[in-house]
């Protein structure tokens, strides 16, 4: 025994002093490499000191890395250097200024170093004075090469200003102005001068105060380059018919809450233009009679009736019948019922292409959604919104039929957690589902629906927070307004598992934390009692 404690106290001195002297070697290591380490950094920092080496690159390579960045970035790199200030301000093609009246006594410097700008936009507050002519004309005379120029709330601008300046930027290519105060004859010049203008966008143009006594508009010389027309709440849209008819080339119209006849400026747009491709109508003096009309443009891939109460499915079957090309069409009657099964049955069997679908108080049912899922095969993206008789069973329905569906969304229609089920079993291609204010389906029916399918985003909102008469009533709410982005592919399952959410759990949490948040206020005052009896007793 004596001999085994011997040994175990030897093993035991040498291991000691063999873990010491493994903590010293290792203490000398990291003292070498801490060493080592301060003696590269002062070395790269001498190195640093003495070259530039970003003064190899040529101007044209700094050029394309400013490009490829966002603008806080750019604004960040042109602090480094004054050559990079001068690279960065040569570089720069797309420039937004708030247009308020003291941007004038800034303007030489600012388009002195932003001398390559191509897309400006100008942007004033409601509350403040906005640029006006001195300005604008200025800033044209700095900047002829303009193609694309934004004006918003412009107050101050008259249509001299819009005069001089369209006959000093003749190569503008896109115009938007929106609540400026300017009238006809501003944007007759630019029509007169501007033979590349491609788009043009109206919105509140509040210096045609009466249509019966202003000139009319016409293309000008942007007859033949104008494609795209957008007029929106222009109470005297008349005004602008003639641009609209001389458009000789015209693929995109779109009106909204206009005034004026648009069933004759449909048909004589009919007999004058045949490549006419995407139309949206909203809130318009339109009738079947333009719908047929626009039945004459065999090329229509988008159709949008927002609103339209007297399009009926008549003017519907016109419109499938001879735009087979329909790609998207989107439909709010408005809770009318003009529109049912027998328009949504013609634009199935006609429209083989449609690829994206939008009813918003349209009451289809099982017949005409199931002629849709066996004629679509492309149909990719779909909403239902406000209509008594979506339910369970129609659900089911494009559950087996809608192979191709990728996006879906529900909102304030008479569905349950039935129709949630037939979602999980259908559908295969499908990436999003969206459920708004349908009161029948819980929280359990969206987490089995994404349980079962843990790629699929599920969002579920069943409004109970909000106003119950803000939902889709007769009125036609905007709320009701769906917007269908464009389809991202997702590069794997878990990616579209971690960004699944539903507004449902993200209320139940808030609801939890602020249980927790009124237990920790007990808490907190039950220990003040306490202290304040010990206290007392104490004394």
């Amino acid at each position: 025994m004596g001999q085994s404690a011997s040994t175990s106290a030897i093993s035991s001195g040498s291991s000691r002093r063999g873990s010491n002297h493994h903590h010293c070697s290792r203490s000398k290591s990291m003292a070498q490499i801490s060493s080592m380490q301060v003696e590269e950094n002062a070395q790269f920092q001498q190195i640093n000191e003495k070259f530039d080496y970003t003064s190899d690159l040529p101007d044209e390579c700094l050029a394309c890395i400013f490009q490829s960045l966002g603008s806080g970035d750019r604004k960040q790199c042109s602090l480094v250097c004054w050559r990079w200030l001068r690279i960065e301000g040569q570089t720069r093609h797309r420039l937004s200024l708030n247009a308020n009246a003291d941007l004038l006594t800034v303007v030489p410097s600012l388009f002195s170093r932003f001398d390559a700008v191509t897309k400006l936009a100008l942007k004033c507050d409601r509350r403040s004075v906005s640029i006006d002519d001195d300005a604008l004309i200025l800033i044209s005379h700095r900047c002829r090469n303009i193609t694309r120029l934004k004006l918003r709330a412009c107050r101050e601008l008259t249509d001299f200003g819009m005069g001089v300046f369209a006959k000093n930027c003749k190569g503008l290519k896109k115009l938007s102005c929106g609540s400026c105060t300017f009238g006809a004859k501003g944007m007759s010049a630019v029509l007169d001068n501007c033979s590349a203008l491609e788009e043009l966008s109206v919105k509140r143009l509040r210096g045609i105060t009466d249509g019966s006594t202003v000139e009319p508009i016409g293309p000008g010389v942007a007859a033949s380059s104008l494609k795209t027309i957008c007029l929106k709440e222009q109470y005297n849209g008349q005004c602008f018919w003639p641009l609209i008819i001389g458009a000789k080339n015209l693929r995109t119209l779109k009106l909204f809450r206009c005034s004026g006849d648009c069933d004759k400026l449909l048909q004589v747009i009919a007999n004058r233009t045949t490549s006419m491709v995407e139309i949206h109508l909203e809130r318009l003096q339109v009738s079947d009679l333009g719908l047929v009309a626009i039945s004459h443009f065999s090329n229509l891939e988008i159709l949008h009736l927002v609103k339209t109460s007297e399009c009926t499915n008549a003017g519907l079957v016109s419109v499938a019948e001879r735009c087979k090309l329909m790609r998207k069409l989107h439909i709010d009657g408005w809770k009318a019922n003009r529109i049912g099964d027998e328009g949504l049955s013609a634009v199935a069997k006609c429209c083989p292409n449609l690829q994206e679908l939008v009813l918003i108080g349209v009451n289809p049912t099982k017949l005409s959604l199931e002629m849709l899922a066996a004629n679509c095969q492309n149909l990719e993206r779909l909403a239902l919104c406000a209509s008594d008789t979506v339910g369970d069973p129609e659900i089911s329905c494009i559950a087996a039929k809608c192979l191709a569906l990728k996006k879906l969304c529900i909102k304030s229609c008479p569905v349950s957690d039935q129709g949630m089920r037939a979602l999980a079993c259908g559908c295969p291609n499908l990436v999003k589902v969206k459920v708004k204010k349908c009161r029948a389906v819980t929280y359990e029916g969206a987490d089995g629906l994404r349980a079962s399918r843990e790629s699929l985003a599920v969002n579920l909102d069943t409004g109970e927070t909000e106003h119950q008469d803000a939902s889709a009533s007769d009125g036609g709410a905007q709320e009701n307004a769906v917007e269908l982005p464009p389809l991202v592919s997702l590069n794997g399952a878990g990616a579209a598992n971690i960004a699944t959410s539903s507004s449902g759990r993200s209320n139940s949490l808030k609801a939890r934390l602020g249980l927790l948040t009124g237990w920790n206020v007990v808490t907190c005052t039950l220990r003040r009692w306490a202290g304040s009896h010990s206290s007392s007793r104490g004394s």
